[in-house]
């Protein structure tokens, strides 16, 4: 039998990716200072989410989570937080009507700082310096005094954690996701893009739906759920520190939970069964997340399953596979086998992104076909498998950004150079979400027919 996890037993374990902070002393006054700030979400808010991640378990829903590679602190601002926002109801709302379930909305934001790398070190010409981390971390300027870790920079995410929470809670629950505005969720520079028109016709059968509605007493005004949505956040939990000094007891069932954000994840880096993030995760009472990659063999899953949720409690873990469009044939169904044998209850979501990751024209980016193609190997085995694809984890923006090559517009890798703003990973713009959403209803709603088709026959 395991020993119990606390907030602090991470410490005693082995750890990968942790910054190497030179002033001891100023980043645990900055962790006690952490301690006593207010949390971010409660515990009620990261059961709703739990429970709904137990219907897509369940095959009753599909996880639409997404957002910034890395957040940073020069980009933020209301524009931009709105603009994703409206970029993220606009996918929620296609994949709901093409998969004709609930779609629960999980934003990779106010939290989103801390990022692992590959190398500890950056050469430049003959220069080397520490990586960057994120900007809870340090800075992206290739200069020594930029790189060096500074626990200042975690009291700093904090605060804009808060205050990005505080807009995207008055945009959920204040009417800006009235479905009455579905028209007017529209960013302008995709007005012109072949995604509009597509978007339009969508919009009108929803506003015509909503006209009929109001006609038979059904109306905003009247039902909550048609003007106000959930929308929670996750993160990467990979800077333990920030964590812990995060971690509160719930008062009303004495559990811990993590307050930094609703849902965290363990990344493909970090998911050593005997080291400190595991450790970390396995006692908190959050909804969590695992990245899964080529290298993860199907009994090591089966071990990190039964640490993370021993009780197999429905909707408590996520499987986020992120193995590259050329090497998920070959990988995700050994692993979907080994889980469905041992009745492991999960949800199964699909990174597109980290497994497509090339370079072009001396830029990181990833090709829209390869991002595309992986999706649809993912449905497609699982439907082979007889298990539920249940979420699409992908990084994005708002903004009209030059990171992703390919799509309708088919940025080229010259076109790279434009407008390419991202601090870490890229990212696809709008109107390479809008246009992967609707790809992807198509697929849902082709296995929901098939489904059909099975049901009638049998």
């Amino acid at each position: 039998m395991a020993q119990n996890s606390t907030p602090t037993s991470w410490r005693q374990k082995p750890i990968k990716q942790a910054p190497a902070y030179p002033d001891q002393a100023a980043l645990a006054a900055a962790e006690k200072k952490l301690a006593t700030y207010p949390p971010l979400v409660f515990a009620g808010e990261a059961r709703r989410l739990k429970k709904a991640h137990a219907n897509v378990a369940d095959g009753n829903g599909f996880l639409r989570q997404g957002g910034d590679s890395a957040e940073s602190f020069a980009e933020h601002g209301a524009d931009t937080i709105r603009d994703f926002f409206r970029a993220f109801l606009q996918m929620a709302v296609v994949l709901t009507f093409g998969a004709q379930l609930p779609v629960v909305k999980v934003g990779r934001i106010a939290g989103q700082f801390a990022k692992p790398r590959s190398s500890d070190f950056e050469r430049q010409g003959d220069v080397e310096l520490p990586s960057y981390r994120g900007d809870i971390i340090n800075g992206i300027d290739f200069t020594e005094e930029s790189r060096v870790p500074d626990p200042h920079r975690q009291l700093m995410a904090y605060r804009q954690s808060a205050a990005t929470l505080n807009l995207l809670r008055a945009f959920a629950m204040g009417g800006y996701a009235n479905l009455e505005n579905v028209h007017q969720w529209m960013l302008g520079f995709v007005k012109d893009s072949p995604q509009a028109e597509r978007y339009r016709k969508l919009a009108d059968r929803i506003s015509e739906t909503m006209d009929f509605m109001k006609a038979v007493g059904i109306t905003a005004e009247t039902n909550a759920s048609l003007r106000e949505t959930d929308f929670f956040t996750s993160h990467e939990a990979l800077l333990l520190g920030y964590e812990e000094a995060l971690t509160r007891v719930d008062s009303t069932s004495g559990d811990h939970y993590a307050t930094s954000g609703h849902m965290i994840w363990i990344g493909d880096r970090t998911r050593q069964a005997d080291h400190a993030h595991i450790e970390y995760c396995r006692g908190i009472k959050n909804p969590l997340g695992l990245k899964c990659g080529p290298s993860l063999q199907a009994d090591d899953l089966l071990t990190l399953i039964d640490i993370l949720n021993p009780q197999n409690e429905a909707g408590r873990l996520t499987l986020i596979c992120r193995f590259g469009h050329d090497k998920v044939a070959d990988h995700l169904p050994r692993l979907i086998r080994a889980v469905e044998r041992e009745g492991r209850k999960v949800v199964w979501s699909c990174d597109p992104m980290h497994g497509n990751t090339i370079t072009l024209n001396h830029y990181k980016t990833r090709p829209f076909d390869r991002v595309l193609s992986e999706v649809e190997s993912f449905f497609q085995i699982h439907r082979a498998e007889g298990s539920h694809p249940g979420g699409i984890h992908i990084e994005m923006t708002g903004n009209d950004v030059t990171e992703c090559t390919g799509g309708a517009r088919a940025v080229s890798a010259e076109d790279l150079q434009d407008r390419y703003h991202t601090h870490c990973d890229p990212r696809l713009n709008a109107d390479q979400a809008l246009e992967l959403a609707f790809l992807l209803a198509e697929r849902m709603k082709g296995g929901r027919d098939e489904k059909r088709l099975r049901s009638v026959g049998a």
